[in-house]
């Protein structure tokens, strides 16, 4: 299957539900996007090696790195390997001292946040791309460009955004939708909604929408 190479936009907080974030991952040549909702420790452990802070102690991702490279392995790649009934899957392709290649199934979240420790490339297979990835091709380039810079912005978290708020199951692309029931909307409005949601940034609201639509195709 053809692999499609993604970088790391930016976390985008959730503007209604506290404590949800949506990690975004654009295609590195493309103006596809792939929100991804995560939980709130795996945006934390992702924002603090996008930020490059240190945290007094080793979190669950930097032990594993730490654990890894005592053992002589590296990283090759994550992949977000598949979507089912809304919930996104990846692999942790590993490197063995003795060059041995082992896969690791692992939820997204936490793959991207070994992965950023390796600097690890991150690619997700091209069918995933287009049943879950929203195109934002109609915005004019500066429009673009604008919300790129935007969530770079947003990786700006503080640390007391993450605090007062318990770890939860990381949530699928298909999660409660904060603006109400989405079935009597029609197909049009949604699709109106959802360039709305991209031009304001709001990616959580942007992957509901996107879920909505591919039900209804």
């Amino acid at each position: 299957m053809n692999k499609v190479r993604l970088e790391i936009l930016g976390l985008s907080a959730s503007h209604t539900s506290h404590g949800s974030f949506a990690l975004v991952l654009g295609e590195k040549h493309g103006n596809r996007r792939l929100p991804i909702i995560i939980g709130m420790f795996e945006a934390q452990a992702i924002a603090l090696e996008i930020e490059k802070i240190s945290s007094n102690r080793p979190m669950t991702h930097d032990l594993f790195k730490n654990f890894a490279l005592k053992l002589g392995a590296s990283i090759n790649h994550i992949q977000i390997s598949n979507l089912k009934e809304g919930v996104f899957y990846a692999d942790i392709h590993i490197i063995t001292a003795d060059g041995e290649e082992i896969v690791l199934d692992s939820r997204p979240s936490d793959a991207v946040a070994i992965g950023i420790r390796f600097n690890a490339p991150i690619y997700a297979y091209e069918n995933i791309m287009g049943e879950a990835g929203i195109q934002v091709e109609e915005l004019e380039q500066d429009e673009v460009d604008h919300i790129d810079d935007d969530l770079e912005e947003e990786d700006d978290l503080e640390i007391e955004d993450f605090e007062g708020v318990e770890d939860e199951e990381e949530t699928s692309a298909i999660a409660e939708s904060a603006s109400g029931d989405l079935s009597e909307t029609s197909l049009e409005q949604l699709n109106k909604l959802l360039q709305k949601a991209l031009e304001e940034e709001d990616y959580m609201k942007a992957a509901q929408l996107r879920d909505e639509i591919s039900k209804r195709q």
